[in-house]
């Protein structure tokens, strides 16, 4: 409805205060207990664990991410570059990037020290909001003057006394919040709707709902692909009805999405088996034997004295790369392609 059609709103705190942990939900539980399981670490691990194994990739997802959803006009290939020169000179939107990376370092570091602390969060606002507002003594404080959001009419208390208890409010339920899922959502939701700060706010809510999930080792909340205007029909829902419905749909629909992306990235960092790693020259020279000598593998690994009693699973593995020995692949045992080509037209002799 264009704006003057719209009846104007005020927060209403009861939308926190009625909230009890563990048995009000904002999110289906089903749905929030689905997401928490197919995102949490399944090996126990310190809390952060997850995030940091991640943070790479998470720097720039999430710092383009938020920041786009703030109209910041970069690329996500510019971001990369913005990150690997780490300059901003006068440009706000690189500001904007870069204090989200400073950001998230931030929350990887102090998290697993802090937990969700007010101390931590408002913190959060000044290393986001550092240089993008007129008044530094705004940075981390709780603000004193009246916000509008979006084309919504929305005119919160004006005593800062009141919104530090709700901020206050708010953390601690959340820190009583089982459901790590549940609780960065019930982060999400709240904090941009209090609007603690002067500006900011959004970005703040966004980074902070990823507290919960670092604590829990939970993938992190990137806001991947998130399109701005389905962003702001699911925050005016909140503002102007504090209905959460779109809420749910978008976080679900992007969490989902984070979840997959970092399953991947966790894949392709995974260690190199340290028993490959120690033997990796002498399969090298035991596969050069078999196949360019033709000597038997028992022959070839008498020759270099790996027994099972000196080199415990070394035959094994031999006779493993053995088996998955082709000519696309023999390169990296040093083997030509003619001498693979005999030894498999051969029948593999070993």
């Amino acid at each position: 409805m264009p704006l003057a059609a719209r009846d104007p709103v005020t927060y209403r705190r009861e939308f926190v205060e009625s909230y009890v942990p563990n048995e009000s939900w904002l999110m289906p539980q089903a749905l929030a207990k689905e997401l928490y399981l197919s995102g949490r670490l399944r090996e126990q691990q310190p809390a952060g664990t997850y995030a940091r194994k991640v943070l790479e990739q998470l720097l720039i997802d999430l710092a383009w991410s938020s920041s786009r959803l703030e109209g910041n006009r970069y690329t996500l290939l510019a971001t990369e570059e913005l990150f690997k020169r780490g300059t901003a000179g006068s440009d706000a939107d690189a500001v904007m990037l870069l204090n989200h990376k400073t950001a998230i370092e931030f929350l990887v570091d102090a998290v697993p020290i802090q937990g969700l602390s007010t101390s931590l969060v408002r913190n959060l606002h000044a290393v986001l909001m550092q240089d993008l507002l007129a008044d530094i003594d705004a940075l981390g404080a709780i603000r004193n003057k009246l916000v509008n959001i979006s084309d919504t009419v929305y005119v919160p208390t004006q005593v800062p006394a009141v919104l530090g208890e709700m901020l206050e409010t708010i953390l601690a339920k959340a820190r009583l919040i089982k459901n790590p899922v549940e609780a960065a959502f019930f982060l999400w939701v709240n904090l941009a709707y209090l609007q603690p700060f002067e500006d900011g706010n959004k970005r703040t809510s966004r980074l902070a709902a990823n507290i919960p999930l670092m604590l829990y080792n939970c993938s992190p909340l990137s806001f991947l692909d998130v399109d701005p205007s389905d962003y702001a029909r699911a925050m005016l829902g909140v503002y102007e009805f504090r209905n959460v419905a779109l809420a749910v749909d978008l976080f679900a629909w992007t969490y989902r999405r984070s979840i997959k992306k970092y399953v991947v990235v966790m894949e392709s960092m995974r260690a190199p088996d340290p028993l490959r790693l120690r033997y990796r020259e002498s399969l090298t020279d035991a596969i050069g034997l078999v196949v360019r000598d033709r000597k038997s593998v028992e022959d070839a690994i008498v020759e270099l004295e790996l027994t099972e009693d000196t080199a415990p699973g070394y035959k094994a593995m031999l006779l493993d790369e053995l088996t998955k020995l082709e000519v696309f692949n023999c390169a990296r045992y040093r083997l030509t392609l003619s001498a693979t080509q005999a030894w498999i037209d051969a029948g593999r002799p070993q």
